[in-house]
């Protein structure tokens, strides 16, 4: 019995000395978290880098498509954009992450995008889905801001999405409640359809200039509403037909931070949502052995950011073939997705 009970407590010892050194592991892989976080943070705020990571990304994409690489040049050519379609660019983002968001969804648990759709404005969905359309959010903002003038990725709330307020947090997702809202109404004819046919709807609704437009009224309105203020004319008559200049070089540059944002809003999420470093899932990425559900999910984040993107370059490309949801993408062009995400990884890695 002495034995026994010697044997006992040495035994507790032992567990309560293993769960000691776990506590102190996971404290510190948190501490590493927040480092790699921390530092990620400042590169999204640095212009200098930006420049640079977008060189390496237009650099890339060429490459990959066994072209010649084009020079990337500093010019101050001015060129001249649509007011009005500028401002229905600034309020697509959340369309965009809702529609990526809700593939997402139903890649990994099946479904249609209607029940989807109902889920989210029945505020159905549970804390993980919340974070992930939270995400896409945040991805598909930042992607815009670059756009509008290059100077905004030093803004306060241009910030890992780890780190932003409650305040900040909930305009992102009262976005994605109207665009839901929105978009579930638009597709009242096809709640009886398949899954594929949903989809084709969809399709179509995004390259529709008219629903662009529509949608973008209906996100401003939303944005004012949330904010307790007055919704004003989204644009006035002279502002229906106003140019605005932009600079070629600074426009370059943001259509290349796509792939930055989509990876970084990536890295925020599987940290919060996995507890995993960003450095260990960029590795991951760069020697091809992160998980296939963690991959296609990096690939989803890339096309939003894509899209995001395209209605700030013209309102026009929105009518392209490959502007559809990735439930239709070729191979093809799911490959030139993981491109910029792995060529954003192999710079980001040298980073942290």
């Amino acid at each position: 019995m002495k034995a026994t009970s010697i044997l006992y407590k040495i035994l507790i010892v032992v567990c309560l000395a293993s769960c000691a050194q776990k506590k102190d592991d996971q404290m510190e892989k948190q501490k590493q978290i927040q480092e790699q976080l921390g530092k990620l943070n400042s590169l999204l705020r640095d212009s200098t880098f930006a420049i640079a990571f977008a060189k390496g990304q237009d650099s890339a994409y060429y490459s990959s498509q066994k072209q010649a690489i084009p020079a990337f040049e500093d010019d101050n050519q001015k060129i001249k954009k649509s007011f009005k379609e500028e401002k229905i660019a600034i309020n697509l983002a959340a369309f965009y992450a809702v529609e990526c968001g809700i593939g997402v969804f139903i890649n990994q648990k099946d479904g249609t995008p209607v029940q989807l759709l109902q889920k989210i404005v029945n505020k159905k969905t549970d804390s993980g889905e919340v974070l992930l359309l939270s995400r896409f959010a945040n991805a598909t903002w930042k992607t815009g801001q670059p756009f509008r003038n290059l100077n905004r990725i030093k803004r306060e709330n241009f910030i890992v999405a780890n780190y932003l307020s409650e305040a900040e947090t909930k305009k992102d997702y009262d976005q994605v409640m109207a665009a839901a809202s929105k978009l579930l109404d638009s597709l009242k004819a096809y709640e009886s359809s398949s899954k594929e046919e949903q989809f084709k709807e969809i399709s179509h609704l995004l390259k529709n200039k008219q629903y662009a437009l529509e949608m973008a009224q209906d996100m401003e309105a939303a944005y004012y509403t949330a904010e307790n203020k007055p919704v004003p004319p989204f644009v006035s008559l002279a502002e229906d037909t106003a140019t605005i200049e932009k600079n070629a070089f600074d426009e370059k540059v943001a259509t290349n931070l796509a792939g930055f944002y989509a990876l970084e809003c990536g890295l925020s999420y599987l940290a919060a949502s996995n507890n995993e470093l960003p450095s260990d899932v960029l590795q991951s990425i760069i020697n091809e052995s992160i998980t296939e559900k963690d991959k296609q999910l990096l690939e989803r984040f890339a096309n939003a950011t894509w899209k995001a993107s395209q209605p700030f370059r013209n309102l026009d490309r929105i009518s392209k073939d490959n502007f559809t949801p990735f439930y239709f993408l070729s191979a093809e062009e799911i490959e030139k997705d993981w491109v910029q995400i792995k060529t954003a990884a192999i710079m980001l890695k040298k980073m942290l």
